[in-house]
């Protein structure tokens, strides 16, 4: 009697000590998933009386709100449980107000200068991609169905003005049409099968299970090019394959290279089940995990660009890679968590909405 009630006493300490270290490490990852949450809105998210920007610019005196900022920041404000429907609504607001001549697309800059603003014309894709799934999952967290109505009327728009049908691929922009030179071009940070499939599912419109196919194809014939597995910011297509441009294309002399835009990829691909998916995803981690230090870009040879450290790279490869533990990648998931030792940046949007992204996509898988 007495060595089972030693017995159960040692597991009733084990129990509660468990419980407890369950109970810490929860709610020090509200903890971290709140201090990051409340950053990126104080520091980016300008709010004014009925609509609410993502501030791109580290300039004092100017402002540039670009779409893709404004899809970062709803997407954020859809899933961060902290954020009220009064905030999305004004962010929603924003990009109602700044739609490109006639369709649904987001012109994809708005700068302000000296009290005077100015709206560029045309769109780009990963904005646009971004702000629906926002819509979507904002239509289901507080049960509006007016987003989910301008969410399809927007994926609609990307069919009809960002949408190659001879690559069966999504172009860069309702800019890259067929009269471009960049009509065959692909970003390759806007391969995002997770959404393809909700697009699909709020539009049963079977190209997006084509443009899926099609660009986790050729997204893998690019990771396939190299030992590496690594893949660029930009590639060519054609109805067969995919090659990296070489040179200044659109955004940086790195554009060939996996850099600003390739970096998106892991987190991209993460919760995917498909297999080409899989396969390029795996390719990538594997490569990062040999890493002694994951630097801020690389050739697609694997050299590194820069010798220092960016959360823009890492937040992405730790959302990977906390959606796949216990796969031979786990000193990435614990190597890349250094983006949530230090504060929020204030003069850098990218590393910050990236790094935000991590903190409100993952607070409960251990940070």
């Amino acid at each position: 009697m007495k060595k089972k009630w030693i017995t159960f006493c040692f597991i009733l300490v084990i129990v509660t000590f468990t419980g407890i270290m369950l109970y810490i490490r929860a709610d020090n990852n509200l903890a971290v998933r709140n201090s990051f949450s409340n950053s990126w809105r104080k520091h980016y998210v300008v709010e004014e009386k009925s609509i609410a920007y993502v501030n791109t610019s580290p300039e004092k005196e100017q402002v540039t709100v670009l779409s893709e900022g404004q899809g970062y920041g709803m997407f954020i404000a859809a899933v961060d449980p902290t954020v009220k429907k009064t905030d999305f609504a004004k962010l929603y607001q924003y990009y109602l107000d700044h739609r490109d001549r006639g369709t649904q697309l987001m012109a994809w800059r708005q700068t302000m200068k000296k009290g005077k603003w100015t709206s560029e014309r045309n769109s780009a894709t990963d904005g646009d991609l971004f702000i629906a799934q926002a819509l979507f999952l904002a239509a289901e967290r507080w049960e509006n169905n007016q987003y989910q109505v301008q969410g399809q009327k927007l994926i609609s728009d990307i069919l009809r003005y960002e949408y190659n049908p001879t690559t069966q691929a999504l172009t860069v922009g309702n800019w890259a049409d067929s009269k471009s030179k960049y009509y065959n071009l692909l970003r390759t940070s806007d391969v995002l099968p997770t959404m393809f499939d909700k697009f699909y599912q709020e539009s049963d419109d079977s190209r997006w299970l084509v443009i899926k196919k099609s660009m986790l194809k050729r997204l893998n014939q690019l990771s396939h090019q190299h030992k590496s597995g690594l893949v660029p910011d930009f590639a060519w297509l054609t109805t067969k394959n995919a090659k990296p441009v070489k040179g200044k294309i659109t955004a940086s002399e790195y554009d060939g290279d996996y850099y600003a835009n390739a970096c998106r990829v892991p987190m991209n691909l993460a919760t995917s089940k498909e297999k080409l998916e899989k396969n390029t995803l795996h390719r990538l981690l594997k490569f990062f995990s040999k890493q002694n230090t994951v630097t801020a870009g690389y050739t697609l040879k694997g050299k590194p660009l820069n010798n220092y450290q960016s959360a823009s790279f890492s937040a992405p490869i730790y959302i990977a890679v906390n959606e796949n533990r216990n796969q031979g990648y786990d000193n990435l998931f614990a190597s890349q968590q250094y983006i949530f030792a230090k504060k929020l940046p204030k003069d850098n949007y990218y590393d910050a909405a990236l790094t935000t992204m991590a903190a409100v996509m993952t607070p409960l898988h251990g940070l």
